[in-house]
């Protein structure tokens, strides 16, 4: 029997985000799965080292990994689509379920317990502290999508801008002292150039 569970995950790659904005760099929910995962492992690390936290960073980037596998059933819907009323959310939450429920079941049943907590993020068979580091997923997703629209109004196109201040404002209510931290010592090398980067390295180096 065949089981087509990978051949849909890498078709991820396909799907693009950012549907409704212009934008100067396309981008696929492949590769922000693989941004989130490493922002989650990056702020799990940042908590646990000077934060005194003991937060499960592997956990977290694999937890990061499938947080939009369903999409490739669903599709990215934007977020103000999203979010325009409860009853929509709601419709599509229970569309994310139905679409979890169809890529658990091309996975062979002996590792269907390992990747239903992943597919379906806090599910009550998943291991004890998933609910914390979803949070940390949450943030780290946010941050992804901040750094995206920083990116993107670095290289001149203002489409961002409101989104940007919107992406912030969510950052801030999560009240993550871990996402602080990202903001304030690693995200403004995001709208640097490659030049400013590396001459920024020079002299620090000096």
């Amino acid at each position: 029997m065949s089981y087509h569970f990978s051949a849909y995950m890498y078709r991820l790659r396909s799907i693009r985000r950012w549907s409704l904005m212009r934008s100067t760099a396309p981008e696929n929910v492949a590769e922000h799965s693989f941004h989130v995962a490493l922002l989650a492992h990056l702020l799990c690390e940042i908590g646990n080292a000077m934060l005194g936290r003991n937060l499960n960073a592997e956990r977290a980037a694999t937890l990061a990994l499938f947080h939009d596998a369903t999409e490739v059933f669903t599709g990215d819907i934007p977020t103000p689509v999203k979010h325009h009323n409860p009853k929509m959310l709601s419709n599509f939450r229970e569309m994310e379920g139905i679409a979890a429920e169809r890529l658990l079941s091309m996975v062979p049943p002996a590792l269907q317990g390992t990747y239903a907590p992943l597919l379906v993020p806090g599910d009550p068979s998943g291991p004890a502290g998933d609910a914390e580091l979803m949070r940390i997923v949450k943030a780290a997703d946010t941050l992804d999508a901040y750094l995206k629209c920083a990116w993107e109004l670095a290289a001149g196109n203002r489409e961002f801008a409101v989104a940007k201040q919107q992406l912030l404002n969510k950052l801030e209510r999560l009240d993550l002292p871990e996402a602080t931290y990202f903001l304030q010592h690693f995200a403004p090398s995001f709208e640097m150039t490659l030049d400013e980067l590396s001459e920024d390295e020079i002299s620090s180096e000096s």
